[in-house]
């Protein structure tokens, strides 16, 4: 298994761990696992843990699935520290790093949906031959990035729903003008293909992500960079889907000066197809194991935890 107890040099009593999941579904072994890791990792370190609710997605999020979040842990016996964070309650935050990165002209408004970016691949090239990110997705085709000031007017004063996206090849460029250091991260896990130790990124196979959605005020990637920073979180354990998106991740670590955490990402728990588990998959939940009596215990063991230390 890969390694259970990252460490970073410095003062133990300020390390912080986080488990940060969404309530908008029900955690399933996945999760589990994820938990579990990150608990043993602190406890190794003599770190705090803390819970993070990334409840973003306010159409999706409920309140029975934060219970639940609750429940599933409390049952795994995992402790916390006091304190939970909810993404929620946090907008303004993510709104000040969002105008901090506005004012070095590296953001751009979208409208563009999904038919739009498909119809404008098309037209470049076949769907086979288009470049595509870490997570299979087609790489956004720049519909938006180079319009003129009067077409970002008269798009904000439509009232059509707008994103907001990173213009990846001038932020790294930007990167590039201040800095003489490659970025970097420390990953003291594995990535999906064995990578460990200093590992020297690519944002750019990401392309042009969005920092804010349609839907919501914010994104995954702003949000957690915030985060991390304003908890003081020194280590992050995650698992390897999210591996690639580190790049991402550091390069707004740099861009908006927050700390830089270590790294640690651990193996999937995965379906007999190979898949891993997910929630809109449908996938056996902790709550339902719970409901079938299987303990705790049962679950650790299955997971690889038995031994607390």
């Amino acid at each position: 298994m890969a390694n259970h107890n990252p460490q970073n040099p410095g003062d133990k009593a300020t390390f912080r761990f986080r488990f940060a999941p969404s309530p908008n579904g029900w955690l399933h072994l996945g999760h589990a696992y994820s938990a579990l890791f990150t608990e043993r990792a602190a406890r190794a370190a003599g770190a705090e843990l803390l819970l993070r609710i990334e409840d973003i997605d306010q159409t999706r999020s409920r309140q029975e699935y934060y219970d639940g979040i609750r429940e599933d842990m409390n049952w795994l016996g995992i402790n916390f520290a006091p304190n939970i964070r909810f993404q929620s309650n946090h907008f303004a935050d993510y709104k000040k790093a969002l105008d901090q990165l506005a004012g070095l002209g590296i953001l751009y408004p979208c409208a563009a949906t999904r038919k739009d970016i498909d119809a404008e691949i098309s037209r470049k090239a076949t769907p086979d031959t288009w470049p595509r990110d870490p997570d299979g997705g087609p790489l956004y085709p720049g519909i938006w990035r180079d319009r003129s000031d009067a077409d970002y007017a008269r798009l904000t004063e439509s009232g059509v729903p707008l994103a907001i996206r990173l213009d990846m090849a001038k932020a790294v460029a930007l990167y590039k003008n201040r800095n003489t250091f490659p970025l970097t991260f420390e990953e003291q896990g594995t990535g999906p293909d064995g990578q460990s130790g200093k590992i020297q990124p690519d944002p750019q196979i990401w392309g042009d992500v969005v920092l804010v959605r349609k839907d919501t005020p914010t994104s995954y990637h702003l949000s957690v960079v915030v985060d991390d920073a304003d908890q003081g979180i020194t280590h992050i354990t995650r698992g390897q889907d999210l591996f690639h998106a580190t790049a991402i991740h550091r390069l707004l670590q740099i861009l908006l000066e927050l700390p830089e955490p270590v790294y640690c990402h651990h193996r999937l728990i995965r379906a007999g197809d190979d898949r891993k588990l997910s929630k809109s998959a449908m996938d056996a939940s902790l709550k339902s194991l719970r409901q079938s009596g299987t303990s705790a215990e049962e679950v650790r063991h299955m997971l690889g935890f038995d031994n607390p230390d």
